[in-house]
């Protein structure tokens, strides 16, 4: 039988809630959801005038979609520097985009419940598309203030170097 996994303990999938992100070599501070990295492959139809009455299909474009990053509203500027980089309201004209670095690569690590790196995936050539600066306001909530990002991209791909690691075990006493 063929063996799926290099750790002949793991049965359980991995969780959703533990992972990283990491932009411009270091962790960005906060992030509590990442969108569901998605790609989509165009299907091109096509038939030979001498082929029977049915059609042959084969791949065309590949689309990926946006990612969503979200993180609690603090002091840290840096989504909203970021999305000043598309567009800066009242920089003037001829300064209002900063087309020489508004694109950044994205690592998102995942973790199992232990805390270890259990997979990596590079984004590639991200750029704001959409910034939230607030969530909704309300006198009689009680939630955390959320700021938000969109995030259009070229690609992305696994980071195969990341292996499965041995899961922990704790020796009896």
């Amino acid at each position: 039988m063929a063996q799926f996994s290099t750790n002949p303990e793991r049965f359980d999938p991995y969780k959703n809630f533990k992972f990283r992100v990491i932009m411009d070599g270091r962790y960005v501070a906060g992030v509590s959801k990442v969108g569901a990295l998605k790609r989509t492959t165009k299907l091109v139809e096509h038939r030979d005038g001498a082929d029977p009455s049915t059609t042959r299909k084969s791949p065309g474009r590949t689309e990926y979609d946006a990612i969503s990053l979200e993180r609690g509203k603090t002091h840290d500027e840096e989504f909203e520097r970021w999305a000043n980089k598309v567009w800066n309201y009242g920089a003037g004209l001829g300064a209002e985009v900063s087309l020489a670095d508004f694109r950044k690569d994205l690592i998102i690590e995942v973790y199992n419940v232990a805390g270890q790196l259990v997979m990596a995936y590079k984004v590639y050539r991200c750029w704001v598309s959409e910034y939230q600066a607030l969530s909704d306001l309300d006198a009689n909530g009680e939630a955390v203030l959320i700021e938000s990002i969109k995030l259009e991209n070229e690609g992305w791909e696994r980071d195969y170097d990341v292996v499965e690691p041995k899961e922990p075990s704790f020796v009896e006493p």
